[in-house]
This record gives C-alpha cells, structure tokens and sequence, in this order.
C-alpha cells in the first residue's frame, strides 16, 4: 500500500516562504510522475507542480516563478519551495503521485497566507 505524508505548512505573513515535504512509502522513480495540488475553500483541486520520473516539470501559471518543485531520491521525498507568497496561496495542499493508472494522494498539509 503506497502512502504519502505531507508536512511543513503553516501561517507565513505575505511575502514569506515555506518549504513542503512529502515523505513516500516507495521509491519516488516507482512513479511515473508526483506533484503538488492545493485546494482552497469552496473551489475545485487545482495542480500546482509535477515533476516526471524523467525530472519534467510543469507549474500553473499562477505559481511560475515563485515555487519550485524538486526531490530527493535518497530520501524518497519530494519538496516544493514556495516564495513569495500571497494571500490567494492559501490551501490545503496535498501531494499527488501517479502510477500506471493508479493515483495516490497524501492527507494535506494547511498553508494560510495572512497578516
């Protein structure tokens, strides 16, 4: 059973940073892709980064510029870098792996963006 476990989210003040973490259960090149995705209250699950097995990278293009997705495969950890931040940042985020046609997804870690 594949698990995934997200942390480092909190309160940061506009402008601020904070860096994600999702430790998995498998080695992260036993899928094909992982990412981050980050659902705000009242709106639908959106992607926020991919990277492929391949180290392809996407971004939406409301995130292009200030976050930065990257992983360590020692660790079987992926990261995500958020700098910059802003109020309309604010979300649970949850991280995201893909494998054949499977999808699993960690629980969420909060980020709330206020001053």
């Amino acid at each position: 059973q594949v698990w995934l476990v997200e942390s480092g989210g909190g309160l940061v003040q506009p402008g601020g940073s904070l860096k994600l973490s999702c430790a998995a259960s498998d080695s992260i090149f036993s899928f094909n892709a992982m990412g981050w995705y980050r659902q705000a209250p009242g709106k639908q699950r959106e992607l926020v980064a991919r990277i492929t097995t391949g180290g392809s990278t996407n971004y939406a293009d409301s995130v292009k510029g200030r976050f930065t997705i990257s992983r360590d495969n020692t660790k079987n950890t992926l990261y995500l870098q958020m700098n910059s931040l802003k109020p309309e940042d604010t979300a649970v985020y949850y991280c995201n792996a893909e494998r054949g046609p499977g999808l699993f997804w960690g629980q969420g870690t909060q980020v709330t963006v206020s001053s």
